[in-house]
């Protein structure tokens, strides 16, 4: 058996991550496609727009995206779908110079949306995943498998270079002793906290 779906995630033989990913993909493109009048609607303003967005669409295109290794292919696949949602909830925007309409660019769009984009968002959620694992006990099995094998020195599978420097992250900070269980650190990020 090449793929098969488990627990609403598609998993391949060759550990890939890209057909999942096109799954959640087509999944959020129903929900896109389910919602696209309200997101057109000029009755709704552009706040309750992007709820609607962040409530309905993004949590079936991310889900179990804590454990995504993503390319840079990957990443861009899911960059355009998130702009392709933002572009209908903004709608076009008159030119001054042409006055004409013309839809927004991407730097526009980021500018417009406040929030983090969507890779930044899978990134946040990996490291919270991540943090969860290495406060597991060691009896646990999901710490043993990645935690455990990785202080080892074990190679475990291709993490892509977020996973490592993730993991790499929380060993130091866990070494040195950040981790007291009071409370989690704050990274600052530019835009905000993760």
């Amino acid at each position: 058996m090449e793929e098969f779906k488990y627990l609403g995630t598609t998993l391949t033989n060759q550990n890939s991550i890209a057909e999942e990913i096109k799954s959640r993909l087509r999944s959020g493109n129903a929900c896109y496609h389910l919602v696209q009048n309200p997101l057109s609607s000029r009755l709704l303003s552009k706040n309750l727009k992007i709820k609607i967005y962040r409530t309905i669409i993004l949590p079936v295109v991310l889900y179990g995206c804590e454990t995504w290794s993503l390319t840079l292919r990957e990443e861009r696949k899911l960059r355009v779908f998130e702009n392709m949602v933002l572009r209908r909830i903004f709608g076009p925007m008159r030119d001054k110079v042409t006055v004409e309409w013309r839809r927004l660019h991407n730097e526009e769009l980021n500018d417009l949306y406040s929030s983090p984009n969507i890779v930044r968002v899978i990134k946040s959620r990996r490291m919270r995943w991540a943090g969860y694992v290495a406060h597991m006990g060691e009896e646990r099995g999901v710490y043993s498998v990645c935690w455990k094998n990785w202080r080892e020195g074990e190679h475990w599978g291709d993490l892509g270079v977020d996973g490592w420097i993730i993991l790499g992250w929380i060993y130091r900070m866990w070494d040195v002793g950040v981790w007291t269980g009071l409370g989690w650190p704050r990274i600052e990020t530019g835009g905000g906290c993760l």
